[in-house]
């Protein structure tokens, strides 16, 4: 099974880039994008729809605000949207999920921190999202978490990382919620268990991938049960639809 994630900066300027020829290409059997910054009525044109997947989008209800999609060969059993935190704080995010037989795929875009005030959502979105997390790694069911996580793990994954200590993406606290994700609950970093190297970046605050300092923060998390299913791991540096670079995984797996 082929996982393509991205997160488009808008998905008609994408479109308009050729992110959906492209997509045609690959032989995916699972789209997740993130950021489409479109209501769900915008996307009735066909481009929007790609034949033999099923469409389910997520959108923001306020115009040019974030909204995630999903794209299935395979139709789901069941949608899911948001992750229902009693107190709301994922609705500053998006996130969409389609449940399969025993498998759950979500498309996720985390909030952005630009200041104090959203940097205090942010860690209450993560703080609740670790809960969530921990909850259902103890159900019979796989998990795959597909998105822009919105931080970075290591120092392999922020280049020049020594300059962006205090930047809300890789600053001390985010890092320690990774590690817990990862260390402690058990939940699996899918690229980074197939491609080692230091030099693999998806994201470029410049706006423009190659330009400026590159991040890693675009990762598909997969639950403890699927860490040996996973076969092939890449980021697509040939293209460009947004300041984030498409990851492509490939799992032992059919839903």
């Amino acid at each position: 099974m082929r996982i393509v994630s991205l997160s488009v900066d808008g998905v008609h300027q994408a479109a308009q880039r050729g992110l959906y020829d492209w997509l045609s290409d690959q032989d995916a059997d699972i789209i997740c994008l993130q950021d489409l910054r479109s209501l769900e009525p915008e996307l009735d044109h066909p481009i929007f729809h790609p034949d033999g997947y099923y469409s389910y989008f997520f959108d923001s209800g306020t115009p040019h605000e974030n909204g995630v999609a999903i794209y299935t060969r395979a139709q789901p059993k069941a949608l899911i949207y948001g992750m229902g935190f009693a107190n709301g704080v994922d609705m500053y995010g998006r996130y969409l999920q389609a449940d399969f037989e025993r498998l759950s795929v979500g498309s996720l875009l985390a909030p952005v921190a630009t200041d104090e005030a959203s940097l205090e959502v942010k860690v209450q979105f993560f703080d609740d999202m670790q809960a969530h997390l921990s909850k259902i790694s103890r159900k019979r069911r796989d998990f795959i978490f597909c998105g822009n996580w919105g931080m970075a793990h290591r120092r392999a994954d922020v280049e020049n990382w020594q300059d962006y200590q205090d930047t809300p993406g890789f600053m001390r606290h985010e890092q320690r919620w990774l590690d817990q994700l990862f260390n402690e609950i058990g939940y699996v970093d899918a690229f980074r268990r197939v491609v080692k190297d230091a030099d693999e970046f998806t994201w470029w605050p410049s706006g423009e991938p190659g330009k400026g300092d590159g991040w890693r923060t675009d990762m598909q998390i997969v639950s403890q049960t699927l860490k040996n299913k996973i076969e092939y791991g890449a980021i697509n540096k040939n293209v460009n639809f947004s300041s984030h670079l498409p990851l492509i995984m490939d799992y032992d797996l059919e839903v």
